[in-house]
């Protein structure tokens, strides 16, 4: 994993200038690569590009970047892995004009080469990674950006007074001498209603969020007049849209497609030439990566989980248990409030902007225990996305079945009492109520839904609406920001808004995972598991991600995905080979902190 940054200056900046800056750039992303530190610049064009790597294939210096192309043209820098790179090599070495020659092992030569014999778009297209590259064309003076299908590795773009300047995150963009961009006040609104900020915005004016599959590309003259192209390599709609006349009706033949294409994923993944390992919750998901993982291994695979001191928040005992029956190399560590306010004054500087996903903290607390043994670990991310794992994929569209004949008087009334019942009185209720039962166990935590419930049931009017409410925060964001200039300029449409209407023939369910993995995923979870592992110089790999498992696990009719009590049949069914039922088989809970608890106790002031 690493980091990369660039600029364009337009004010004339003088050879030394330009050098300066791009290293205070790119050394602000040290913590992205600390092994490796390279600058490369072309003072006729004023463009310079830097790169901080974390080596992970290929230690020598051949994979040093930015790395230039055997013709000479192109200059890449490039963040991120490209899991089939052997198999492009293969590919590319069967070409005619191939010389028979590899400067190194790296995935970035491979992709280099690629980039040269076939252009741009369709290596990526061939390409199976997570990703986020800037490629400038000398012989074109043409400047290339593009990010990986979903949206694991981050990159930001945009435009200074005299520069276009673009980073693996702000806090480069931000090291430019010459930044004073104001807050982007509809930006903020929109962290409001999510709890993150939503591509293509970022917190500044004039900043954006490259979006997942897409490529943007542009001219010095154009990049100097804020023009862009901006076009997508790879779409989860249209992929969704292809694939709808042909569904596998066969459950038992996709369950077997899962498996196998989810093995072959692993397989990729895992290789490295540095430690390597899994974070282990005790959950569907990871149970499976590790499993897996386990099953390909001549060793012992490093596994790692916390917990914490409050039981109900605690899965590390599950955890444990797995690790036991599978035999892995398990760590774990229990996390204190103590820890907890240690990372608190560290989360500004590690996520740049506002973030109030508060997962954060055991996420970089995890990712920081796996760092003293690994530079490598898989995880279990995109399961309850892409398999329907999350608990409003089934019972969302049960309530709305049940309550959208109601007139809305009487729904907003009914909100009201549910919210009315204190939410221990309805957690005493949910530990068995029949109507949400999962398996032998009710649902975990459910007088925090009921009361979430409560609060959704006044402004809804289709299940597209309820989806929207329950994803939303505050629902009147312009009560709380004021003085937005919406009025004057039209914002552009954030990922999820501008894709939403083209699905009203969705089944509830599948809306919702299409929503979340447009924008969820990318700006929420991705977000803060990429964030929190940088800061401990950690890659992680999400097998789930890769976009072969995501279109076949999207050629499963909605019922072979979620059922009437729980979601994710596939993954459920594969896992029970590895693992008894009963360690697995119990509520889902989540990555959650006590943060109530805290906030009343030891972090009250």
């Amino acid at each position: 994993m690493c980091g990369l940054a660039g600029l364009i200056d337009f004010s004339n900046m003088s050879s030394d200038v330009l050098q300066g800056t791009i290293e205070i750039m790119t050394n602000a992303l040290e913590h992205r690569g600390p092994d490796d530190m390279g600058t490369w610049k072309d003072s006729m064009d004023c463009i310079a590009l830097g790169h901080r790597r974390l080596s992970i294939l290929d230690l020598s210096d051949a994979g040093h970047q930015p790395m230039q192309s055997s013709n000479n043209n192109l200059v890449l820098v490039f963040n991120g892995e490209i899991y089939n790179h052997l198999e492009l090599r293969s590919k590319i070495e069967k070409d005619s004009a191939f010389s028979g020659e590899w400067i190194g092992s790296s995935d970035t030569e491979t992709l280099l080469l690629a980039i040269e014999y076939w252009g741009l778009e369709i290596a990526l297209r061939e390409a199976v990674g997570m990703f986020a590259l800037a490629l400038w064309d000398k012989q074109a003076h043409k400047l290339y950006l593009a990010r990986d299908r979903i949206g694991e590795k981050p990159l930001y773009y945009g435009w200074l007074e005299n520069s276009f300047i673009f980073a693996s995150e702000l806090k480069s963009i931000k090291a430019h001498p010459n930044f004073k961009n104001s807050l982007n006040r509809h930006a903020i609104k929109e962290y409001f209603r999510f709890n993150y900020i939503p591509s293509p915005l970022s917190i500044y004016q004039n900043i954006f969020k490259l979006e997942p599959g897409k490529i943007l590309s542009s001219s010095l003259h154009e990049l100097k007049n804020h023009s862009t192209s901006l076009r997508e390599y790879w779409s989860l709609s249209k992929t969704i849209f292809e694939i709808d006349n042909n569904l596998i009706a066969d459950k038992e033949f996709a369950i077997e497609s899962i498996e196998t294409q989810l093995k072959q994923s692993i397989k990729e993944q895992m290789l490295s030439d540095v430690p390597l390992g899994a974070f282990l919750s005790g959950g569907i998901d990871s149970s499976l990566i590790v499993s897996l993982m386990q099953e390909q291994s001549t060793s012992k695979v490093k596994t790692f989980t916390i917990g914490f001191e409050n039981s109900v928040f605690d899965e590390s005992p599950y955890a444990k248990k797995i690790a036991e029956f599978l035999g892995t190399d398990h760590n774990e560590m229990i996390i204190t409030s103590k820890e907890t306010m240690s990372v608190i004054p560290k989360l500004p500087h590690i996520y740049d902007e506002p973030f109030a996903d508060s997962s954060q903290i055991p996420t970089y607390l995890v990712c920081k225990a796996a760092r003293q043994g690994v530079t490598v670990a898989l995880s279990g991310d995109a399961g309850d996305e892409i398999f329907g794992g999350y608990n409003r994929y089934f019972w969302a569209p049960k309530i709305w079945k049940k309550i959208s004949w109601l007139p809305y008087p009487i729904r907003k009334t009914l909100g009201k009492s549910i919210s009315s019942i204190p939410v221990k009185h309805w957690n005493r209720f949910g530990a068995g109520f029949n109507f949400f039962k999962r398996g032998s166990h009710g649902v975990s935590l459910f007088g925090d839904k009921a009361h979430k419930l409560s609060a959704r049931l006044e402004n809804v009017n289709t299940i597209k609406d309820l989806y929207l409410s329950l994803v939303t925060e505050f629902h009147d964001v312009s009560e709380i920001v004021k003085d937005d200039d919406d009025s004057n300029h039209n914002p552009p449409l954030i990922s999820f808004d501008s894709h939403v209407d083209d699905f009203e023939k969705m089944e509830p369910a599948s809306l919702m995972m299409f929503c979340d993995t447009l924008s969820y995923l990318p700006d929420d979870i991705l977000c803060k598991v990429d964030r929190a592992a940088m800061a401990n110089s950690l890659e992680t790999r999400a097998p789930f991600l890769d976009h072969r498992l995501i279109e076949l696990a999207w050629s499963l009719p909605e019922e072979n995905k979620i059922n009437q009590s729980h979601g994710k049949i596939p993954l459920r069914e594969i896992l029970k080979k590895f693992i008894p039922n009963e360690l697995i088989d119990r509520p889902k809970a989540g990555f959650g902190i006590p943060v109530g608890d805290w906030l009343r106790g030891p972090l009250r002031s």
